[in-house]
């Protein structure tokens, strides 16, 4: 059966495309960009009228939990929560109870994912062995079983030696190393950020360095091996310089930040809700406004969630004594089109950050919508206005700080491989 996608503004800048088309899908592919109205023949129609047909939004850096962790999340409720966010494809990190850092997890991992029908499920294997830093994880195995990048994603990787021989194996392999840029001796006991709120809360802090020194380092490995690197949750201004630097010089460096990096800081902290407690912390306005900046000019890539569920079991303690880590499937959309809606990119640049880059990063299908691409597609209504309500979450996970916000962006429909998905 062929699906047409009637009556919307195709954004595609992969095509330079910002203007009214119908898309006609066809075995699960993108079959035909149409003048709006032309006939398609025997199709079923999807109205995407005062909508953004986009390329299907790709969320580079999630926590599924499982296995391991079920009563936190599911594969199936992640990826459920990732329709209902309009999110097509999900790239899910390491830290699982096993580890993902062998053949066997990475293959339970996909086949949950089948079974769910839902997201397009990208496993991320562990770059050492049981996350412990002290050895690699066998890199090739989990390629070959479908592993798109790797990362220790919670963890960094402390021993310099070690994480240069990692870029060195994966830039064989063709993958990235996803770098979670933490440098351990600065940051240890630390929970939120150094500066004169965490002097004034009594908290311990993490300085900003605690991240620009490790960004340092590792920009230095990638550009010493050649191979690819991809920065997560970027916070601070000195990353973004270090990262835009390191650009102009042709390091082979690619970053992304998330929504409460530049819509939040740390004087939400203030009244000791563990719902914004996460890893690296809120930082101060003037690393909220280099984000966006490295945002606006290119030095940041894509914006991911980082979406970490917990329970109240890890969550409902003491500020210092919680797991770090938010919630955000749900609310990537409409929390990073404040972006466009506050003037700060265009609808183009953010189709860039949340679904062509992230494709690009992982060599995964999506992020354009040419002929012949694959037909994940992400029907938005830009401009709807709604209320982040937790308990309607469809993620396992509750700690989110934006409960209770008023928001504008939704999805009217998501279509993977050629499929509309139902919730």
């Amino acid at each position: 059966m062929k699906l047409l996608i009637k009556g919307g503004r195709v954004i595609d800048p992969s095509q330079g495309l910002a203007e009214p088309r119908d898309v006609l899908v066809e075995k699960g592919r993108v079959a035909d960009l149409l003048p709006p109205g032309k006939k398609a023949g025997d199709a079923k129609v999807v109205d995407a009228r005062g909508c953004w047909v986009v390329p299907g939004l790709i969320d580079m850096h999630v926590h599924l939990r499982e296995p391991g962790q079920e009563y936190k999340e599911t594969i199936a409720t992640g990826a459920a929560a990732a329709i209902a966010g309009g999110i097509t494809a999900v790239a899910c990190m390491a830290n699982t109870n096993p580890v993902n850092d062998n053949a066997s997890v990475t293959d339970y991992i996909l086949e949950k994912a089948g079974e769910a029908g839902k997201a397009r499920v990208y496993p991320v294997g562990a770059v050492t062995a049981h996350l412990k830093g002290e050895g690699l994880a066998e890199l090739g195995e989990l390629k070959d079983h479908g592993c798109v990048a790797a990362s220790d994603d919670g963890r960094p990787v402390m021993n310099a030696e070690l994480f240069r021989r990692a870029l060195e194996y994966c830039l064989a392999l063709d993958i990235p190393v996803l770098d979670h840029a933490e440098n351990l001796d600065l940051s240890s006991g630390g929970c939120m950020n150094e500066g004169i709120i965490s002097t004034e809360l009594g908290l311990t802090g993490i300085p900003a360095a605690a991240e620009e020194t490790m960004v340092a380092r590792d920009v230095i490995l990638a550009e010493l091996t050649g191979a690819r690197l991809h920065v997560q949750h970027v916070s601070a201004a000195g990353s973004v310089r270090i990262i835009r630097e390191a650009k102009a010089r042709g390091v082979k460096v690619t970053a992304e930040t998330c929504p409460h990096y530049f819509t939040l800081t740390h004087e939400a902290v203030r009244g000791y809700d563990t719902s914004f407690k996460m890893n690296p912390p809120l930082r101060s306005r003037a690393d909220l406004l280099a984000v966006i900046e490295g945002i606006k000019d290119g030095a940041i890539d894509a914006i991911a969630s980082d979406h970490a569920p917990h329970s109240l079991v890890e969550k409902d303690l003491e500020f210092s004594e919680a797991q770090n880590g938010i919630v955000g499937l749900e609310t990537l959309l409409p929390l990073s089109l404040r972006l466009v809606h506050d003037g700060i990119i265009t609808p183009s640049r953010w189709v860039e950050m949340v679904s062509m880059n992230p494709a690009r990063i992982l060599a995964v299908p999506g992020g354009s919508l040419k002929v012949g691409a694959a037909a994940d597609i992400s029907v938005i209504a830009p401009d709807e206005e709604w209320t982040v309500d937790k308990t309607r979450f469809l993620s396992k996970g509750r700690n989110t700080p934006f409960n209770g916000w008023k928001v504008k962006g939704k999805a009217r429909a998501v279509i993977v491989e050629g499929k509309v998905v139902k919730v």
